[in-house]
Parts: structure tokens; sequence; C-alpha cells
């Protein structure tokens, strides 16, 4: 998708302009983030994005989600400073709710979600794709947490979702300098899981494909919500969680379909 040539100039507050989206293929979703000039998440991207993921939700048919920037070089370049500096206490742990609400919405999508960064994606930005199941960068992509600047922590789940991804030492390393991560290192230490040359927008895409190609979306979360519990859970309650959702899956899900169709050396037909 070619980037929109969008300036700072008249730039609309609206979420239905900031935020948009549309169906790519059958079962994957697009969204597109366009607020000038740097994707500064704002109450229209946030509330742009609530809109994006009830549309998705309303559908019924979405089996992932791909998170994309218009803005050439940026992803999301994190929280509105501007507005941070407007605004009193309550008004600071409303912003921040709203921003916590979304990547807690997208990580528990009843769908996956890419992120497809091809640029800088920091602060927000960041917490934002790490709520994504999955990250594809470019090698213009740039990562980081650099909240500790400005007196602040990151605070929509950087502090939770980075050391599951990268580990604890990494995670202070990034957090603690507020450095940006190049995209070459992010791949190597687990922040993004595939680096492109090409088009990054056009690689998420692939990937979306790649999941919806003949593998059953309840057991794709099932596996989500297992390696989720991992990290929160003892082991002994993980290997019990892990054995409760297996069984959930034989029972409720489309495991009779796949087991017939293997049986049969056919395609499943899975919803």
């Amino acid at each position: 998708m070619a980037e929109r040539n969008v300036s700072e100039r008249n730039v609309s507050e609206d979420p239905t302009d900031v935020v948009t989206w549309k169906k790519e293929a059958p079962g994957i979703v697009h969204v597109t983030l366009a607020r000038p000039p740097a994707n500064a998440l704002g109450p229209a991207i946030l509330d742009g994005m609530h809109a994006a993921i009830d549309a998705a939700e309303k559908a019924g048919d979405v089996k992932v989600m791909v998170v994309s920037s218009a803005l050439d070089g940026f992803f999301a370049a994190g929280a509105d400073i501007k507005h941070l500096s407007k605004i009193d206490a309550e008004s600071f742990t409303a912003y921040g709710d709203r921003m916590r609400a979304v990547n807690d919405r997208l990580a528990a999508a009843p769908f996956l979600s890419v992120a497809a960064v091809d640029g800088l994606a920091l602060g927000g930005g960041l917490e934002l794709a790490m709520a994504c199941t999955l990250r594809v960068s470019g090698p213009r992509g740039r990562f980081g947490l650099p909240e500790v600047r400005i007196g602040l922590i990151p605070g929509a789940g950087g502090t939770q979702r980075l050391p599951q991804l990268v580990g604890r030492g990494r995670a202070l390393d990034i957090m603690l300098t507020a450095r940006q991560v190049p995209a070459s290192e992010a791949l190597a230490i687990g922040l993004v899981d595939r680096l492109t040359e090409g088009d990054v927008v056009q690689e998420a895409l692939s990937l979306a494909a790649e999941l919806t190609a003949g593998a059953s979306l309840p057991a794709q979360l099932a596996v989500v919500r297992t390696v989720d519990a991992a990290f929160d859970l003892p082991v002994g309650q993980g290997f019990a969680f892990e054995a409760a959702q297996e069984q959930s899956l034989f029972e409720d899900g489309e495991a009779a379909e796949g087991i017939t169709a293997f049986i049969e050396k056919r395609r499943p037909d899975f919803a």
C-alpha cells in the first residue's frame, strides 16, 4: 500500500480520518494510521483504533488484523506529548486508561494481529506494536521506550510486554537508556518476528495470508493463550492450563474437522 502524501497542515482529529481500515483478502483486515506528523497517539487515534477493533469483531470473519502507518518513517512515535502538557492528573489517568484499553483489546482480540513497522515505533507506538501477536519490520524500523526522558515510565503495557519478548536484562537496557533499537537487533533479540528488505506492508499481508492458510483460528488463539500463560502462571498451573485448552479444542473446537480432513487426505474446512 503506498504511503499517503500527508502534511501537518489541516490535520484532522476525526477518528474516522486518522484510522482507516479495509478488507484486503478473506479473513484479513488492514488498519492504517495517519495522523501527521508522527502518528502521536492522541485521542483521535485511540478512538479510531477502538472503532477498527469494534468493526473487526462485529464482522465476525476477521482472522488477522494488520496494523500499519501511512506516514513515511513512522509507525507511531508514542504518546501525544502536547496533549499531556495540557491535562491535569484526572485527565492523565483517563488518557492512560484509553491507551491501555486499546492495547489490551488488541492483545485479547478474537483474531490474530500483525504490526507492520517501517520507521519509528517509540513509546506508546512500540507498546501498540507489542500488543499485536506478531511484528514485521523493514530496515528503517527503530524501536524504543524512551519515557524516562520525560520523567515517566512506559505505562501502556511496555514494562510488562517487553520483558516477555526480550528478557529482563535487555528490557531494562532498552528502557533505562531510552535508546532506539535498530531493526537488525530487534530481530536478533525477538522484539520483531520478521525483517524484510522489501515492502513492509506487503510482507505483513503475506504473513497474514500464511496465518489464515489452513490453520484453525480457535487453535491459533489457544496457542497464544497457552504461551502467555507460561509467563503468567507457575509451571505446574501452566501445564494444567495447556491440557485444559487442548481438551476444550477437542470437545468444542475444530479438531473434529481437522482430524477428519487429515484421515481423508483433504484440506480442512475450518470456519
